[in-house]
């Protein structure tokens, strides 16, 4: 236990020195902010180009916004924020097969499970802090301008967008311990998000595809239960354990 404590306080200060917590955190507050005050503005904007756009031959309305208005920012951006945050994420791995930093751990006894499990809390850990600040951040704004009570099932739809990083972290891992390179990573990530996003697209399959848990505004908008997502859940909950479990003997078996 101790071993594990002091590697990863290790992460820990090597997400501080690399300045990427500072970065994650500015970005989440950033999206926090940027989706009341986007919402705030748009009728002002919609204004500033009455002119223009009837000119143009386009008929302006009055343009109303409310709480749902801005949760539909949260939901566009938070997307950039996941982004962001594998983009900066990618090296955790990598960066130390390269330096030979993992090997040195080694040799004093850390077994290589807890190197996988270190990074992997730290990698939750901090999506989950900057996650639930930008939630944070604009449920705030959104009470303060309007009135969040317009909005149905906002603590499952943001629940269910939350386990969609931690899902993409699953991935990450996977591919960490397999790949030597951040490109690696990022491909193997971003590839297999993008096939699953794809076979969503397919009607038979839409209702298993863990993307389908992205779809925080149809929950919002009663388009959708809860109830909805059972079997997104099951398969994200599967390939997440699943992903887990295969980077640890994987990680065993590399040679660092």
């Amino acid at each position: 236990m101790k071993t594990l404590m002091a590697f990863m306080k290790k992460e820990w200060m090597e997400q501080i020195r690399s300045s990427r917590l500072m970065i994650l955190g500015l970005i989440f507050l950033a999206v926090g902010i940027m989706n009341p005050a986007i919402a705030k503005f748009t009728p002002w904007l919609m204004e500033m180009m009455a002119e223009t756009m009837e000119e143009a031959g386009l008929a302006v309305t009055e343009v109303k916004v409310d709480a749902i208005t801005s949760w539909t920012q949260f939901y566009k951006n938070i997307s950039t924020a996941l982004i962001a945050f594998v983009l900066l994420q990618s090296n955790i791995f990598t960066k130390e097969y390269q330096s030979g930093t993992l090997i040195l751990a080694l040799t004093k006894g850390l077994e290589r499970y807890k190197v996988v499990l270190a990074k992997t809390i730290v990698l939750i850990s901090t999506w989950t802090a900057g996650y639930w600040l930008c939630y944070g951040v604009t449920y705030a704004y959104n009470a303060y301008f309007w009135d969040n009570s317009i909005a149905s099932h906002l603590g499952m739809a943001a629940l269910y967008w939350w386990l969609i990083g931690i899902w993409v972290i699953a991935l990450m891992m996977l591919f960490s311990v397999i790949s030597s390179s951040n490109s690696g990573v990022l491909l193997g990530t971003g590839g297999i998000f993008f096939a699953v996003y794809l076979l969503s697209l397919i009607p038979k399959l839409k209702e298993y595809m863990p993307t389908e848990l992205m779809g925080g505004m149809n929950l919002l908008m009663k388009v959708t239960e809860p109830g909805d997502y059972t079997k997104a859940l099951i398969v994200a909950g599967i390939t997440m354990i699943g992903c887990f479990m295969m980077s640890i003997p994987l990680f065993n078996k590399r040679r660092l």
